[in-house]
């Protein structure tokens, strides 16, 4: 069960700063989260989930993940 944490506009639409959430892959992480916290559904899809410190996509597997960061696209690099 991946530690879920999230940055900038991501953590003002989620509310917290980190939480456990279960899921199989990435793609489930996501439908989770916007269950969970619904004002991620305007932002999620341009974030990129890091799982492990490693850019993942949907179909990506979190068996044995530690944490999974979500990040919003920031402007300036």
């Amino acid at each position: 069960m991946p530690t879920v944490r999230y940055f900038a506009a991501a953590q003002d639409a989620a509310g917290v700063e980190e939480e456990t959430t279960e899921a199989d892959t990435v793609g489930a992480l996501r439908v989770a989260l916007i269950h969970a916290h619904p004002a991620l559904a305007g932002i999620l899809d341009r974030c990129a989930l890091l799982v492990d410190g490693v850019r993942a996509d949907d179909g990506f597997a979190l068996a044995g993940a530690g944490t999974v960061d979500v990040l919003p696209p920031f402007a300036g690099g």
